[in-house]
């Protein structure tokens, strides 16, 4: 009796094999800025602005100078996720450069973040140099490329996607815009753990939205 069982259960499982689904990475922060600010920890509040339209609201930084002012060379606009640290995540968002400003015309993606001395960022610049367009570390110190990123960020007045990608295990840090198949830039690195996420920019004009960050 017990062979005939096996038997069939076999059968079953060959005539109607068992599809597992992969589980979709879990989700742990979304904003649309439907519902304001509240959630972010906007280090010059005087230089970004909550903007809203007939498609929606974005928060946009609507100076180029700001009254924060970094212990060590680094950008001056900043906005923190309030209570979320993580190590492991993906961060997509969409953003549209709202001014022109050159070969250094910038957004920036922070993570990592320990403190004002201690964090990572992605500098989206223009055109590459040791201070523009790299994937940058902040350690006691004024800013450092981590990469030597030859490519262009192909800036114009219309929105743009982008996400980073950091997994701890393997210590990688990947960075695409546009193209979420092809990293724009990536590197290696361990110097920090878990931290909080940012976005912002070095001293740029820049507006923000449908950020969601994810388990990686």
């Amino acid at each position: 009796m017990k062979k005939i069982l096996k038997m069939l259960l076999l059968m079953c499982c060959w005539l109607f094999p068992v599809v597992v689904w992969a589980q979709a990475p879990k989700v742990l922060f979304e904003e649309n800025f439907e519902k304001g600010t509240d959630r972010w920890e906007i280090l010059d509040p005087e230089s970004w602005q909550l903007k809203k339209s007939n498609s929606g609201s974005a928060i946009e930084i609507t100076s180029r100078g700001s009254k924060y002012k970094p212990a060590v060379r680094s950008p001056g606009h900043v906005a923190l996720i309030r209570d979320l640290k993580v190590g492991s995540f993906d961060i997509t968002f969409k953003v549209r450069s709202t001014k022109d400003t050159g070969n250094h015309r910038d957004c920036c993606v922070f993570f990592g973040y320990q403190d004002d001395q201690h964090f990572y960022y992605v500098h989206l610049g223009a055109k590459p140099d040791p201070h523009s367009g790299q994937i940058m570390i902040v350690k006691e110190a004024p800013r450092l490329a981590l990469t030597k990123n030859e490519k262009l960020t192909p800036w114009d007045d219309q929105w743009h996607t982008v996400k980073v990608s950091r997994n701890l295990v393997d210590g990688t840090i990947k960075v695409y815009f546009d193209d979420m198949n092809k990293p724009h830039m990536e590197v290696v690195d361990r110097n920090f753990g878990a931290g909080r996420v940012g976005i912002g920019s070095f001293d740029d004009l820049n507006a923000f939205d449908d950020i969601v960050i994810r388990e990686n």
